[in-house]
């Protein structure tokens, strides 16, 4: 039992064991943002249940009425996707008091889960692929050549890195002599990501624009030390300059590499490895993945 639950007991009601968890979530280390919606989530739970119904007395029936009240009777709108993660959410906080002691029984155990399959992700065919590149790779034999445009567009579709791992990239993280190949290292700062740290192999073609681009722009520490709208105005100019009529974006980019890697039959838990995320996350990547490459060959 951890110092956050230690004080509670299965005869005490939901406040004290929310005012814990939000401990117990800040300890290990989740982003506010993730704090904030759990608690948000399980919050919701309090306007549902008697003022006097303790922790023990709850079922796995008042829950899946709970939920039932929540999507048909509530009156305020809730998405099915929003439904799917405040059942994840109240699993969370269930199992969290059964695995330390304060519940014998997890009354969230029983309750199914919901799957969303949010829309599929527009992707860039191979013609527009091709000539986002030329258009960013023309830069470099402009009368003052710029690589940053290349550098930029083809790291993303050689690594698939989102825009927050592409902006926590230093220049330590590249390393061009490491004995299997040259890679960059996708960091994290809090513990809780760690999981989400992985090495992924660069090209000699990026990498001989990356020398350009550092001869050019001189970078301290941050691989591209701009900020975020910068960075994807500069791809939203690459875009039109390759008369694109998509929005050119990092989560564009981002599943284009993977949609090619899956073309190119690479063995799927090495496409997970290199995005970065979990078996359960993975389900839905593939999915929508199938999808892609069904349409395109369609």
């Amino acid at each position: 039992m951890t110092t956050d639950s230690a004080h509670l007991t299965a005869q005490m009601p939901l406040a004290p064991a929310i005012q814990a968890w939000e401990m117990f979530l800040n300890d290990q280390g989740r982003s506010p943002n993730t704090v904030k919606a759990f608690l948000s989530d399980i919050r919701i739970l309090t306007e549902f249940l008697p003022p006097d119904r303790v922790l023990g007395a709850i079922t796995t029936e008042d829950l899946n009425r709970y939920f039932g009240w929540m999507e048909k009777e509530r009156g305020i709108p809730c998405s099915p996707k929003t439904l799917a993660r405040r059942i994840t959410s109240t699993k969370s906080f269930f199992r969290w008091l059964h695995q330390f002691g304060v519940l014998m029984v997890d009354p969230g155990e029983r309750v199914p889960n919901r799957s969303v399959l949010s829309p599929l992700p527009t992707v860039l065919t191979d013609e527009e692929l091709m000539a986002c590149l030329d258009a960013a790779n023309r830069h470099r034999t402009n009368k003052k050549p710029d690589a940053r445009p290349f550098a930029l567009l083809s790291l993303l579709l050689t690594t698939a890195v989102k825009k927050s791992e592409c902006l926590g990239i230093h220049l330590n993280h590249i390393d061009l002599d490491d004995p299997e190949g040259p890679l960059v290292f996708i960091r994290y700062a809090s513990p809780a990501n760690r999981y989400k740290e992985r090495k992924i192999p660069l090209t000699d073609e990026w990498i001989a624009a990356y020398r350009e681009y550092v001869a050019q722009y001189e970078p301290v520490d941050q691989l591209f030390p701009w900020s975020p709208r910068r960075l994807e105005y500069l791809l939203e100019d690459i875009g039109e300059q390759a008369s694109l009529s998509k929005h050119l974006s990092f989560d564009m980019c981002r599943w284009t590499s993977v949609l090619t890697d899956h073309m190119n039959g690479m063995e799927p838990d090495r496409i997970r490895q290199k995005l970065g995320i979990s078996k359960i996350q993975w389900r839905e990547i593939r999915m929508k993945l199938r999808k892609l490459n069904s349409e395109d060959d369609g």
